[in-house]
């Protein structure tokens, strides 16, 4: 009985807070929230919105970063896959990347601020022997007008996540057996995978490509961090017009939140036109019979941007570390003089409060998602069906939708009910987007079971219940430790969602650091970004250490 409510519960979860959501910022932005005195429908937030300045470079600056950063990220990993899949680099670059899956999308930002800013890392490690610098060059190079600082933030991101949701997909293809039918034939390591693989491959993916385009196209504590700001883009202006102590600015923003699901709907039109134009333009290759066995320089090229884009966030996460215990840091010194723990007691007692709220918030919604994940796939057992692509899609949803678009109405709608800025407010918001990543990290450990267990334990006269509770799920103890920690870094990273519910009254350490990225001071920043870093570590490690001491006297249970 109790399964069955967990397809509800995640249909429930997934689609109502959407629902509601686009349907509180459709009506503000055609001039209806009778709370502000807008009774009667209307263009004028539209007109309103239209006479912003620079507001259509904002839409397309949206659009270029979306794009640019899903077409560069899965290209990256497409090559990267055809070039080293199978071999041994490809697994050392695999448990590499991995780890990165964890590091929030503000950490990863800051962390690369931190090496490529003026006076960062890259340019201490280089002056003033090679360029002649005694201080900080005039370069914009953090916040540049063209936004390829902010792109870069999003692909070393993207990058981990897109090869993670491949290899997921790559037992279905069987690669092993393909790749060497292909190669007896005589084509190229990266052709025969790109021409034989690669259609079956991309197809499972999809969904995830899409997210990535409608994340990229709408975030906003990349854009903060990194991003142009003159103009800044499009979701970055509209959490301004959301946060505005002018209430009328709401019809402004939502006016903006549909011309953003306008801009990250043409993004994924556009990218569906290039899918089409890359299978045409592979046909017209594969049909012209060429093999393209000489492809030594593009397996190296693409096995320096893996090593580059995770040795980017390695190094800036060591930059963030060393500013946080730096004393006296001079340019061009590429280390500080000194090292002083007085900048943490300066900051640990702001620090408690954020830090108690992050939490308490992402261990309760990640313990719910999880249970509601573990419901879903006990009634798939029941049933012995599995969901389809329906479902699929419904998992998707808060992440293909863009963020701004659905949590402004979200936001008017908590506040009709009285709910805003409370921590269960917070706690559902979070649970929304941490439920997807608990479904799809769960879903290959639990299917991949060995239902023999259970056959033998039922021969033994155990019921249904004592079959989940004393074989399954302490047999699943590893896997369901891993989707905790993944849910509990999610909802670490979680910036907008808790803006804008937590109404600045509940502060996570993501939005402190966010916040903290216009004031300049590097030593508190880099505590921010550091706890910000260290907590889903922290998850991870609890999900390898507990099982492996539970599991210490159980050989076959060892990994």
């Amino acid at each position: 009985m109790l399964t069955r409510l967990g397809p509800i519960l995640a249909i429930v979860l997934l689609t109502v807070p959407v629902v509601f959501g686009l349907a509180g910022t459709l009506l503000p932005a055609f001039g209806y929230l009778p709370a502000l005195g807008g009774t009667m429908f209307e263009l004028a937030p539209f007109r309103q919105l239209l006479a912003e300045p620079a507001i259509l470079s904002s839409a397309v600056m949206s659009l270029v970063v979306g794009l640019v950063t899903a077409a560069f990220s899965i290209v990256s990993v497409m090559l990267f896959t055809a070039a080293w899949g199978g071999t041994r680099i490809f697994m050392r670059m695999q448990h590499l990347i991995s780890p990165l899956l964890s590091v929030p999308h503000a950490g990863a930002a800051f962390a690369l601020a931190f090496l490529i800013a003026p006076s960062g890392m890259i340019a201490r490690l280089i002056s003033p022997e090679l360029t002649g610098w005694e201080r900080p060059p005039d370069l914009l190079i953090v916040h540049d007008p063209m936004g390829l600082s902010m792109m870069t933030g999003l692909i070393v991101k993207e990058i981990p996540f897109l090869l993670l949701v491949t290899l997921a997909a790559l037992p279905l293809v069987k690669p092993a057996r393909t790749r060497a039918l292909i190669a007896s034939m005589g084509y190229g390591r990266i052709s025969g995978f790109v021409f034989g693989l690669w259609p079956s491959i991309y197809p499972q993916i999809r969904l995830p490509v899409f997210a990535v385009i409608a994340f990229a196209t709408s975030v906003v504590d990349v854009a903060t961090i990194l991003g142009p700001t003159t103009p800044a883009p499009l979701a970055v202006r509209l959490v301004r017009w959301m946060n505005d102590p002018d209430l009328s600015m709401r019809f402004l923003a939502s006016a903006g939140a549909v011309l953003q699901l306008g801009v990250t709907a043409t993004a994924i039109v556009i990218w569906m036109g290039l899918e089409k134009f890359g299978a045409f333009l592979r046909e017209r290759l594969a049909c012209a019979g060429r093999r393209y066995r000489s492809d030594s320089a593009l397996r190296i090229g693409v096995l320096v941007v893996m090593l580059v884009s995770a040795g980017a966030i390695f190094i800036g996460m060591a930059a963030l570390a060393l500013w946080s215990v730096a004393g006296l840091w001079q340019y061009p010194d590429l280390l500080p003089a000194r090292f002083e723990v007085r900048n943490w007691k300066r900051v640990l007692p702001n620090l408690m409060d954020p830090l108690a709220t992050t939490l308490s918030v992402a261990v309760v919604s990640t313990l719910i998602a999880v249970v509601i994940a573990v419901l879903c796939f006990a009634r798939e057992d029941e049933t012995s069906r599995s969901a389809g692509r329906g479902a699929l899609t419904v998992l998707y949803l808060p992440l293909l939708v863009p963020q701004v678009a659905f949590l402004f109405g979200l936001q008017l709608f908590f506040i009709l009910v009285g709910i805003e800025a409370t921590w269960i407010a917070l706690v559902f918001v979070h649970l929304v987007f941490v439920l997807p990543y608990a479904w799809l990290s769960l879903r290959d450990p639990w299917r991949a079971f060995d239902r023999r267990y259970d056959q033998i334990a039922a021969g033994l006269g155990q019921g249904a219940a004592r079959r989940f509770f004393l074989v399954r799920l302490p047999m699943m103890t590893r896997p369901l430790l891993a989707v905790a920690a993944i849910g509990f870094s999610v909802s670490i990273g979680l910036y907008l969602p808790t803006v804008l519910i937590g109404a600045g009254r509940l502060t996570t350490i993501t939005t402190e650091a966010v916040a903290l990225a216009s004031g300049g001071n590097r030593r508190v920043i880099g505590i921010y970004a550091f706890m910000q870093m260290v907590l889903p570590a922290a998850g991870f490690a609890v999900a390898t250490i507990v099982p492996a001491l539970i599991f210490r006297r159980y050989r076959d249970m060892h990994v």
